[in-house]
């Protein structure tokens, strides 16, 4: 995906051609050095850069990555912990995640299980030689080369020697399904034994699809961890013996990586002379003449299971704690889905006859006008807007295109920039659909990132054709469609541009007052404008109420507050305000009342809320108010009294704007992983949380979920747009090619 306008150009003499992903501490870019040597540059986030605990756990990662070195590990080329913002940058590895692979193909079979098992465990081997701990082997750190599996992301890990963990007492790192007993009671006591429980369970998945421990909850996933014995349905034979000593309660009868590499070399089958290869994986299997070195004594008589159970018994007490710290620090990473209450097939609307769920790629555009599918350098997640049976989509390094909402399938995709124009130089907005036409903005920057043309253009909705354009003025802070016309500035900015959305005429003028910075909105196809004072330290804003037939337009004044605009609740504007400071280290801001305004009169009431409700931007939807922070709390609140009428946590990360069902049902949120939760509307009961989708993740995305007939719609952060059945979330979708 294209560097976005804040990112930096270069970090340590390498410059950044490109964001690869985010994630909690920081982003993820890929850059090149001078020779043009590739790399993976992870940056901290600023915030947490002043964070010395944080800068801490960035520099151990740095120092344990850096003692590892193996053929199955992505090496540390070069790193600065102490600069003003801490970097690191390691081998760049061209290859999806082993999450990924499983999602999207399904189980792997026993013999193309070997290349996979093998090289892990050489990973592991090189790892624990290099005395490191790495406490988060699972699939999604797991990316697959060209030439075999290389384990990544060492955030959490510690020298094996080291009794000292970067976690508070009661708070665990890491995702339940593939973490070890041991994590769960003491994390400072998980040595190199924690890494084969975990690399147990992370080939149990790659053979069923599941954990051998799946719960519906992380606390119930937690517990059978340490109390129950591992599930191993659909594993057999020498494998499944071999898996089941990986899973042993007890660390000391768990084998070590040079025994595990000698039994598996045993347990698993060759693959067959002449087998094609699979989606992901290489070629050639790993020798495990390589990996056999020094083979130690056998741990069969190490001590019986039953010992370290009784042993563990007196953690159970310790599993909410632990996996509240879980909750707040590492989100599941979407290798499987949680559900909570099995749900009632009354909610769920009817779906199109035939319907099922599918999945699709946006596509972005090369240099010199070659189109190629996204992958790490050239794409984002595109913004959709459904319209009858079509979905029309766009983004950053996208182009406007229609897609077919019932299958996925694209029926055009129009050219409206020029030929030869790089990816990374334009982003495109669908504004909105009105009587088979398609209204587009298009803002293109300059090669040094600053200067830019901006144009709103109206598509053919059947073609994909141009039918007119009109420039905007580059320092616009948008347009905005609604009511069959498009508000854009235009000319020397002291008004707002109305056309009409069909032909581009110009309806007329709307004067913008004078010292302000102006922007239109759309809500419930109602056209608004909103207005800032320039004055530095001022809050002072201004509400036009834009009457679509062009006899009553409305000034509003407004308080100086920082404010969100919701929509209208019984005939009334409804503005939720914040503290103009953001909450510490978080995107989120504190909401502290309701403000109510009657457009005609002007009239106001205000309602101070009775406690300080966190989140993004809020949601209106059947006469409630809804926040989400980013870590995945909704809270539902009254718009008229501003009382909590419910709160409930879901294990989104940074999830963006809650949507409502049509019915007024359910309510859905959705995070850049592409992972969605689902809940009761009336009493916020958590009914299901779906898998992941995305390979590469995006913190900067606000993702949002939209509805077809029945069905879900949205897009993860690596340019992934696929469709939900929300009466049965776990289908998997199918794959359609763009």
């Amino acid at each position: 995906m294209p560097l976005y306008r804040d990112d930096p150009r270069s970090i340590g003499g390498y410059r950044l051609v490109g964001r690869l992903g985010a994630g909690g501490m920081g982003r993820v870019y890929r850059g090149r050095s001078r020779s043009g040597r590739e790399v993976a540059v992870k940056v901290v986030h600023p915030q947490y850069a002043r964070d010395s605990v944080f800068r801490a756990r960035f520099r151990q990662e740095i120092e344990a990555a850096r003692r590892v070195s193996g053929a199955f590990t992505a090496a540390v080329v070069d790193a600065d912990p102490e600069a003003e913002t801490p970097w690191m940058a390691t081998q760049y590895v061209p290859g999806r995640s082993l999450a990924a692979l499983v999602r999207d193909h399904g189980p792997l079979r026993a013999a193309e299980l070997r290349p996979l098992a093998l090289g892990l465990v050489e990973a592991l081997r090189d790892i624990h030689r290099a005395g490191v701990v790495h406490r988060d082997l699972k699939p999604a750190n797991v990316l697959l080369a060209a030439d075999g599996p290389r384990v990544i992301d060492f955030g959490i890990s510690r020298a094996a020697e080291s009794h000292h963990a970067l976690t508070e007492t009661g708070q665990v790192i890491g995702t339940p399904s593939f973490m070890s007993p041991e994590q769960f009671a003491d994390a400072r006591t998980a040595g190199p034994a924690s890494d084969v429980f975990s690399l147990g369970a992370l080939l149990v998945y790659c053979l069923t699809g599941r954990g051998p421990f799946d719960a519906d909850s992380p606390f119930l996933t937690g517990y059978r961890v340490v109390h129950n014995e591992p599930v191993l349905d659909g594993v057999s034979g020498p494998v499944r013996a071999v898996l089941d000593r990986c899973l042993a309660k007890d660390p000391a009868a768990r084998p070590r990586p040079e025994e595990l590499a000698r039994v598996l070399a045993e347990a698993l089958p060759e693959p067959p002379a002449g087998e094609p290869r699979l989606p992901g994986l290489w070629q050639s299997a790993a020798s495990a003449g390589d990996l056999l070195h020094a083979v130690g004594e056998t741990t069969a008589d190490r001590g019986p299971r039953r010992r370290a159970a009784r042993t563990l018994m007196a953690v159970s007490g310790m599993l909410a704690a632990a996996l509240a710290g879980y909750l707040l620090f590492a989100p599941g990473d979407g290798d499987g889905s949680t559900r909570v209450n099995s749900p009632s097939a009354a909610r769920w609307g009817a779906l199109p006859a035939g319907w099922k769920p599918w999945q699709t790629t946006a596509y972005a555009v090369a240099e010199q006008g070659v189109r190629k599918a996204p992958g790490y350098e050239g794409d984002r997640a595109p913004s959709c807007l459904p319209d009858g049976d079509a979905l029309y989509c766009a983004g950053s390094a996208l182009l406007p295109e229609r897609i077919d909402a019932a299958g996925g399938r694209t029926v055009w995709r129009s050219g409206i920039t020029p030929a030869a124009l790089p990816a990374d130089r334009y982003v495109t907005t669908v504004l909105g659909a009105h009587e088979g036409v398609v209204l587009v903005e298009l803002t293109i920057t300059g090669e040094d990132g600053r200067g830019r043309s901006q144009s709103v253009l109206a598509l053919d909705a059947v073609h994909g054709r141009r039918l007119w354009s009109r420039p905007v003025r580059t320092d616009s802070l948008g347009s905005a469609y609604a009511a069959g016309l498009t508000l854009t500035q235009e000319g020397d900015g002291s008004t707002m541009t109305v056309r009409s959305a069909r032909r581009g005429t110009v309806r007329r003028q709307i004067p913008l007052p004078t010292g302000y910075d102006c922007s239109p909105v759309a809500v419930d196809d109602r056209p608004y404008v909103e207005c800032a004072a320039r004055a530095e330290g001022s809050h002072a804003t201004k509400f036009l109420v834009v009457d679509p037939t062009g006899t009553s337009d409305q000034t509003l004044t407004s308080p100086a507050q920082q404010r969100s605009f919701a929509g209208v609740q019984g005939g009334r504007l409804l503005f939720v305000e914040s503290d103009d400071r953001p909450v510490t280290n978080s995107p989120d801001l504190i909401y502290t009342r309701i403000v109510r305004v009657d457009p005609d009169t002007a009239g106001r009431s205000v309602t101070d809320l009775p406690e300080r409700y966190r989140g993004g931007i809020p949601a209106l939807a059947h006469g409630t108010v809804y926040f989400a922070t980013s870590s995945g709390l909704v809270t539902a609140v009254s718009p008229v009294t501003g009382k909590r009428l419910w709160r409930s946590h879901t294990t989104l990360e940074t999830p963006g704007t809650v949507s409502v069902d049509p019915g007024g049902r359910t309510v859905y949120l959705a995070g850049g992983s592409g992972r969605v939760a689902a809940l009761d509307a009336a009493r916020g009961t958590l009914l299901w949380e779906s898998p992941a989708r995305a390979e590469v993740l995006d913190s900067g995305l606000l993702p949002t979920v939209w509805f077809y007939r029945g069905a879900l719609v949205l897009a993860a952060s690596d340019g992934t747009l696929f469709t939900l059945d929300p009466a049965h979330p776990d289908r998997e979708p199918a794959p359609r090619r763009p």
